[in-house]
C-alpha cells in the first residue's frame, strides 16, 4: 500500500495546481451570446485533483479562488474581484470545487479499467457538474430562462468539455506510465 503524500508535497502540488489554474484562465475564446468564454480552466481545474490529489486539489482551488477574490487577475481573461466571482461565472466557479473530488472519485472507482478511460469518464462527470452548476446559477440567481441558460451557458461548452476530458485522460495515463517506469 502506498504511503500518503507528505503535507509538504500536498502543499507544493496545490501551489503548482493553483498556478496552472491561473495560467489556464488566460487561454480563452469568447463565445458570442454567452456570458462566459471557453477557456482551458476546466482542464486545469480537473487536473488539479490528479496533480495534488483530491485534498490538495481542493486546497489549490482555495488558493486560486482566494487569489481571484483578493483582486489578483487570475480568473478568465484576467478578471478579478468578488463582484466578478458573484457574476455570471459564479456557478461555474462553484462547479470547480464540486468537480475536483468528483472527478477523482469517479476515476478511482474505475480502477481496473484502462487508466485513460477512467480519468476521461471522471473528467466528463466533472465537466457535467461544472456546466450544471453554471446553468443553475444563471437560472436561479441571475434570472435567465432555463432554455437560454442551457443554450448559452452549457451547449457551447460540450464539445470543448469532451475534448478536454479526453486530453486529461491521456495526460494522466501518460504521466502515470512515466512515473511507473521511473520506479
Amino acid at each position: 500500500m502506498a504511503r500518503p503524500p507528505s503535507p509538504a508535497r500536498v502543499a507544493l502540488g496545490a501551489l503548482a495546481a493553483a498556478a496552472l489554474c491561473a495560467a489556464s484562465a488566460y487561454v480563452t475564446v469568447p463565445m458570442p451570446g454567452s456570458p462566459v468564454p471557453i477557456s482551458l480552466q476546466t482542464l486545469a481545474v480537473l487536473a488539479a485533483g490528479f496533480i495534488a490529489g483530491p485534498a490538495g486539489g481542493l486546497l489549490a482551488l482555495g488558493i486560486y479562488l482566494g487569489a481571484g477574490a483578493a483582486g489578483l487577475p487570475v480568473l478568465a481573461d484576467g478578471a478579478a474581484g468578488v463582484e466578478v466571482m458573484l457574476g455570471p461565472s459564479a456557478g461555474y466557479l462553484m462547479g470547480f470545487v464540486v468537480a475536483v473530488p468528483l472527478t477523482w472519485l469517479v476515476a478511482e472507482q474505475a480502477r481496473g479499467w484502462p487508466r485513460a478511460l477512467g480519468v476521461t469518464l471522471g473528467a466528463l462527470v466533472g465537466h457535467t457538474a461544472i456546466l450544471g452548476l453554471g446553468v443553475a446559477w444563471l437560472v436561479l440567481r441571475l434570472g435567465v430562462s432555463r432554455q437560454i441558460a442551457i443554450d448559452t451557458g452549457a451547449l457551447p461548452f460540450v464539445v470543448g468539455g469532451l475534448v478536454k476530458s479526453l486530453a486529461l485522460g491521456a495526460l494522466v495515463a501518460a504521466g502515470e506510465a512515466i512515473a511507473q517506469r521511473r520506479r
